[in-house]
């Protein structure tokens, strides 16, 4: 979901099979509406009949990548980033570059839960040995389940 990324065809892959699956959950995909990650979840969630919000850095909508139903120009840059996790209940991060470390941060002090694929580790000292409340899975189909099930009330 972040930034101008690298290109990563087999990360693309996975993350258009969450959008898929979250579409067909019900559930709406929100990114930072760009290319790479963003795009191909997008796309996903598109190809499945869902929705999939785009919280691009710029101004313009036309910035916005071709898959989104909605797009949030914010006009704040890499700040986006926080409204991009702050609108969800929970955040799949896949791959990633800075911008989605920086995601993981956000998310984690909102107390939404994160679940990687294919991406970053994270651990700190004490209390955040370990990286709490960011579980790793090893698929998509996976990944939309965690995110799903750590989004339903107890």
């Amino acid at each position: 979901m972040i930034g101008k990324g690298t290109p990563d065809a087999a990360v693309e892959r996975l993350a258009e099979e969450v959008g898929r699956l979250l579409a067909n959950a019900g559930a709406a995909v929100v990114c930072g509406g760009l290319g790479g990650v963003m795009e191909a979840a997008a796309r996903g969630s598109a190809e499945a009949g869902g929705e999939a919000i785009g919280i691009i850095p710029s101004d313009d909508p036309a910035d916005a990548n071709p898959h989104l139903t909605h797009v949030v120009a914010s006009g704040i840059g890499y700040a986006r980033n926080l409204a991009v996790v702050a609108s969800g209940e929970a955040v799949i991060a896949i791959g990633g570059e800075w911008g989605t470390l920086a995601e993981i941060a956000f998310a984690r002090d909102l107390d939404r839960p994160v679940i990687v694929v294919e991406g970053w580790s994270v651990s700190g000292a004490g209390a955040m040995e370990g990286g709490p409340g960011i579980e790793v899975a090893r698929s998509p189909a996976e990944a939309v389940e965690l995110a799903l099930a750590a989004t339903r009330p107890p």
